[in-house]
């Protein structure tokens, strides 16, 4: 099995600085709990702007931020804005049990085998459940997780302001796309749409 990938974040770690604490432990800032962080706590030895077919739509209820929580669609037609930490496998598996409310460790039962040979696997019918490999990226899978449903199979929530804030900001780090472009896709996921305009989350970026 591969020994590193690129754990490809769409939702709050994008944040390379929230994304630290799921790696070397503690609480992050507005967090309800403390991670444990990986057995590995390297940083990752790469983070870079990437872009997946896709959608990104926000659902569910977070405990954290208020509000309706990212998800991914990857059969649905659009693109998401995401960032790329490349990680050794073991860590992204120790990453994926944070966030599944698993204790990372050899006893997780967190296998990749399924998703790096079939681009899918459902660990379970929690809301970060599935793994899905939804590209390579110079030779090496590109990881992720998201639910076990689609994008049209729950109700969709409109995120809180202090999440788009929070998901605005990790994009925007990467330099790839600017402060318009940013707001303008955010305003525009399913379950913001509607409730959030362009000018709107602008506004919480310049504020």
């Amino acid at each position: 099995m591969t020994t590193e990938v690129w754990y490809t974040s769409y939702g709050s770690n994008t944040h390379t600085d929230r994304l630290a604490h799921y790696i070397a432990g503690g609480t992050p800032p507005g967090g309800a709990r403390s991670c444990p962080g990986c057995r590995d706590r390297r940083p990752p030895a790469a983070s870079v702007p990437v872009e997946l077919e896709g959608t990104l739509y926000f659902a569910t209820e977070s405990l954290v931020w208020t509000g309706g929580r990212a998800f991914y669609d990857p059969y649905a037609e659009g693109r998401v804005l995401a960032r790329a930490h490349r990680i050794t496998a073991g860590q992204f598996a120790d990453i994926a049990a944070q966030e599944m409310y698993r204790d990372p460790g050899p006893d997780t039962g967190l296998d990749l085998t399924g998703v790096l040979r079939d681009g899918r696997a459902v660990l379970g019918g929690g809301r970060y459940e599935t793994l899905v490999r939804p590209g390579t990226l110079d030779g090496l899978p590109m990881l992720t997780f998201t639910a076990p449903w689609r994008l049209h199979d729950v109700a969709w929530n409109s995120p809180s302001a202090g999440y788009l804030r929070h998901l605005a900001a990790g994009l925007l780090a990467t330099g790839a796309w600017d402060a318009d472009t940013v707001a303008a896709y955010l305003a525009s996921r399913p379950g913001a749409a509607g409730h959030w305009t362009p000018r709107a989350v602008r506004d919480l970026i310049a504020g």
